[in-house]
């Protein structure tokens, strides 16, 4: 039984002429052709940005945990929360787009399979390593940047301050570094 004989206790009764049901149709039919046409479009806009990200098993990544602001801290919040953490090595490539990482134990309780969208590439650069030696670290971990030039000194007049602004090279910086 149809629901609405069911609902009503009657047969339903349709507008029955004998152009109605073509009409329809053929409005139906223009209007799946215009939204194929719409979905068509959109795909082949969102296409050109969509790229294949692969990932092969001993490279290193990082894992985003901005989804899990709420649940793990990971030592500041909300702002200065940071967005991925440490780069940890791909095991396995579990599917086309999921990957098993080495994850430490105090995230133990996190499932170690993330999809590539959750990943972002580790480039390793050299040039931001710098030897403990050269900067001279103090035993509690920290060291003095001591400045030997000054570049440019400035003053911005907003309309009712004056903000000076010295650019100042450090003893371990270079050129491109100065701030």
């Amino acid at each position: 039984m149809a629901s609405y004989k069911a609902l009503y206790e009657r047969k339903y009764r349709t507008l029955v002429g004998t152009g109605f049901d073509q009409k329809t149709d053929k409005k139906v039919k223009v209007i799946i052709d215009r939204l194929k046409t719409a979905f068509d479009r959109q795909k082949s806009h969102a296409d050109l940005k969509r790229k294949d990200i692969k990932y092969s098993v001993g490279q290193k990544v990082f894992l985003k945990v901005s989804p899990w602001k709420k649940v793990l801290r990971f030592g500041k919040k909300r702002k200065l929360s940071p967005r991925f953490i440490e780069p940890y090595e791909v095991l396995e490539c579990v599917g086309p787009v999921a990957y098993r990482l080495a994850l430490p134990p105090e995230l133990a309780r996190i499932h170690n399979v993330f999809h590539v969208s959750m990943l972002r590439r580790y480039r390793s650069n050299l040039s931001h390593a710098i030897a403990l030696e050269a900067i001279e670290v103090q035993p509690e971990l920290t060291y003095v940047e001591k400045p030997i030039k000054i570049f440019t000194r400035e003053v911005k007049e907003l309309r009712n301050k004056r903000i000076p602004s010295v650019k100042v090279l450090g003893r371990h910086c270079n050129m491109e570094e100065a701030t």
